[in-house]
């Protein structure tokens, strides 16, 4: 990427979902050229685009293909003067880029912290102990094994239903399929925690499971947090988003669909010291809840790469893909300021990842929507995939094609996942 009067540097993506799309929206915005991404298969959000230059390897997703891959691109790249930045922009790309670190770091800037940690923080059940080793509130929580379950001894069950139930290892749970398999379980009755527990095991699931006692409150009482930490392990960036919706459909439970920013500088601190003890490098997502009962942000994980939604940082003047520029290649980060995002309502922008009228249909009637509905009125909204810059007839019939999907999983799935 060579620009006049910009920096001289290249961004290479890994993968083709919305967060590629979103972060070469960033990259794009700010220096008007296309950014190459790599990926295993097409996805919709990566289809039909000027922005994104796509090169598909079959089975990259996971080694050996991986590594192998990526030993003949740094061939392409080793001759290159200026930072060729590599950015995974899913779980599996992130833990791989972390894992062949030290291999790829003479070719490529790797914004990663080193895989060991990688796995503790991926891994939900060390995260937790992480958490308590810091003093990080997260949802009450039992860890559920295979062993647990091929016993004879019945589970027992320390929360009233409903419970909370998730993979502790979401990278293998990828690989996991089974009729009514979802990102993540609110299990109502004894008899779903048993069929779900009993089929995971049976289709070829081997890691543990997360049971937590279930917070109370609907989708708007969620909170993501995305952080940006420099080489130096500093943070840079925080921006924090008041979620009012998430997506209902089984496959994709957790993936928020509406984000309105929010400021909360408690919030800030406690998570700027967490990252900067644990020496912590590059991007960072949190998903928390806010508990009524005690009045807390309980913590559900840590992401170690940008969130599915995380546009809506860039929407809000804080460009995802800038931080890293500066950290990297123009080296002008290490001076500045942290910056608390969201300070000044005026400059609010709402997140939509569903058409308005989803969004006004499905989202819980309160003084946030009411927010919203007003930033959507004075055109202060935005979405990750529809861009103007970016617009022809094929681009513009499979968003339209998104958004009727988006319609039918909403019909049909949302009363009976907030039942």
């Amino acid at each position: 990427m060579i620009m006049k009067n910009q920096p001289n540097f290249t961004p290479i993506l890994l993968g083709s979902d919305f967060n590629v799309y979103g972060m070469a929206r960033s990259f794009y915005e700010l220096y008007g050229q296309p950014v190459k991404a790599i990926a295993s298969i097409q996805l919709a959000p990566t289809r039909f685009t000027k922005i994104v230059d796509l090169e598909l390897i079959d089975g990259f997703d996971e080694d050996p293909v991986w590594i192998e891959s990526m030993r003949k691109i740094k061939t392409r790249y080793q001759d290159h003067d200026e930072p060729v930045i590599l950015i995974g922009c899913g779980d599996g790309y992130a833990e791989l880029i972390a894992k062949h670190k030290d291999e790829l770091a003479d070719t490529f800037v790797c914004p990663y912290i080193d895989y060991d940690l990688l796995k503790r923080l991926n891994n939900k059940e060390r995260f937790y102990e992480i958490c308590d080793q810091y003093g990080l509130p997260y949802p009450a929580t039992r860890t559920i094994s295979k062993a647990d379950h091929d016993s004879d001894q019945s589970i027992e069950q320390p929360f009233d239903y409903p419970v909370a139930l998730k993979p502790a290892n979401s990278v293998e749970w990828l690989d996991v399929h089974f009729e009514g398999r979802k990102k993540a379980f609110r299990i109502q009755s004894r008899e779903e925690f048993d069929r779900v527990i009993n089929l995971a095991y049976e289709t070829g699931y081997t890691s543990d499971f997360i049971l937590q006692d279930f917070i109370p409150g609907d989708d708007s009482h969620m909170r993501v947090l995305n952080a940006y930490v420099d080489q130096n392990h500093h943070v840079k960036m925080m921006c924090l988003g008041h979620p009012l919706l998430e997506d209902p459909a089984p496959s994709a439970i957790g993936n928020y669909v509406a984000i309105l920013p929010e400021y909360n500088q408690a919030v800030y601190d406690q998570i700027q010291t967490f990252l900067e003890a644990i020496n912590f490098t590059g991007y960072a997502n949190f998903d928390m809840k806010y508990d009524a009962r005690d009045k807390t942000f309980k913590l559900f994980e840590i992401n170690l790469r940008q969130g599915r939604s995380s546009f809506f940082v860039t929407l809000n003047g804080y460009n995802l893909a800038d931080w890293v520029v500066q950290d990297y290649v123009t080296q002008t980060l290490a001076d500045q300021p942290t910056v608390y995002g969201n300070q000044d309502p005026n400059k609010h922008a709402l997140w939509l990842g569903v058409p308005v009228k989803t969004f006004k249909k499905y989202a819980r009637e309160n003084a946030d929507k009411d927010h919203a509905m007003a930033l959507i009125k004075n055109k202060r909204y935005g979405t990750t995939f529809a861009y103007s810059k970016d617009m022809n007839l094929k681009r513009w019939a499979l968003i339209k094609w998104m958004n009727h999907n988006y319609v039918k999983n909403f019909d049909r799935f949302f009363a009976e996942n907030k039942g």
